[in-house]
C-alpha cells in the first residue's frame, strides 16, 4: 500500500480517497470499570496477539459511543464512526464508488477502511441494525486475517497492526440478530448499565455546566426513579429536559419545578411525569 497524502492512498493501482476523523468535545465520567475492561479488550500482549473486536451493549442514551470515543481518545488514536442502518451495504462499509466534477469514477473509502489504512480506531454504531450481508463483508477483519475486500474497486484492504475496532449495539427489539459467527468474532461482549445518582449528577454537570445545581438535582431524582422502575429513559433525556426547563426559566422566568414538570413532558412524555418529586 503506497501512501499518497493524508486524503488518499494508492492500493493495487487503485486510488483510494480516505474518510476525514470524527472530533467530538466528549469527556467519559463515572462507570471507570467499562473503561478499563474496553481498554484491556483493545490491549496488545504480545507480538503475536491481536486486539478483541469488543461489542458495547445498552439501552440507547446509556453512554456506548461516548465510552468507545473517550477510550481511543485515551489511547492517543483518531476516531472513525459510522452510523450503521437497516439499508447498510457492504460497499458503503468499504469502497464506494462516486463520481468526480470531471465526469469520472472515484473511489472513496468508508470511515472503516480510512480507520484500517491509518491505524487508527473505527466504531460501529449501532451495529445490530445492519444486515447479515453487510456484516458477512467483514468477516476476514474481525479474525486473524484482519483484511476487507472490495468488490467495487477490485482491491484487498488490510488493516494496520495497531488498527482498533468496537461496535455499539443497542438492547432493544428494533434490530436484526446478528449471526453466530459474527458474533464470536465481537468479543468480549462490555455491558453498560444506568450510571448511579452520583455518577449521573457528573454527567449532567459536566455537559451542563450552565445549568443550575438545583435544577440538575431534581432531573437527576426523576431519572433514578425512572431506573428503578426499568423505565428506557437515559442521562441523554435527563440532558435534554435539563436544558429545556433551563430555557423555559430563562426566557419565561417560569418557576424552576414548573419548568423541570414542561420539559419532561415535552421530552419524553406526560405519562411519567409521576416520577418528579412533588418537592425538589
Amino acid at each position: 500500500m503506497e501512501s499518497i497524502d493524508q486524503k488518499r492512498v494508492r492500493i493495487e493501482d487503485v486510488e483510494i480517497m480516505l474518510a476525514q476523523p470524527t472530533a467530538l468535545r466528549i469527556q467519559w465520567v463515572g462507570q471507570e470499570e467499562v473503561i478499563k475492561q474496553l481498554l484491556a479488550a483493545w490491549m496488545v500482549v504480545d507480538q503475536d496477539d491481536l486486539p478483541f473486536n469488543p461489542r458495547l451493549i445498552g439501552k440507547p442514551g446509556v453512554g456506548k459511543t461516548t465510552l468507545a470515543y473517550a477510550a481511543a481518545k485515551r489511547l492517543g488514536k483518531q476516531v472513525y464512526m459510522f452510523q450503521a442502518t437497516m439499508d447498510t451495504r457492504p460497499e458503503d462499509l468499504i469502497v464506494t464508488p462516486v463520481v468526480t466534477p470531471g465526469g469520472q469514477i472515484a473511489y472513496a473509502a468508508s470511515t472503516l477502511v480510512t480507520a484500517m489504512i491509518k491505524g487508527e480506531v473505527c466504531i460501529i454504531d449501532e451495529g445490530n441494525r445492519m444486515s447479515e450481508k453487510s456484516w458477512a463483508s467483514l468477516a476476514p477483519l474481525l479474525d486473524d486475517r484482519r483484511y476487507v475486500e472490495s468488490l467495487v474497486a477490485g482491491i484487498k484492504v488490510p488493516a494496520q497492526k495497531d488498527f482498533l475496532f468496537a461496535v455499539t449495539m443497542n438492547d432493544d427489539t428494533s434490530t436484526y440478530d446478528i449471526p453466530e459467527y459474527i458474533h464470536s468474532r465481537l468479543q468480549p461482549q462490555i455491558f453498560l448499565d444506568f450510571p448511579d445518582e452520583d455518577e449521573e449528577k457528573m454527567i449532567l454537570q459536566e455537559n451542563l455546566p450552565f445549568v443550575d445545581d438545583e435544577i440538575l438535582d431534581y432531573v437527576v431524582s426523576f431519572l433514578q426513579r425512572a431506573h428503578e422502575n426499568d423505565e428506557i429513559y437515559t442521562v441523554r433525556d435527563g440532558i435534554n429536559i435539563a436544558r429545556y426547563a433551563a430555557k423555559r426559566i430563562k426566557s419565561e422566568g417560569m418557576a424552576m419545578v414548573d419548568a423541570v414538570e414542561e420539559a419532561v413532558v415535552m421530552t419524553v412524555g406526560s405519562e411519567v411525569i409521576h416520577y418528579l418529586r412533588s418537592e425538589p
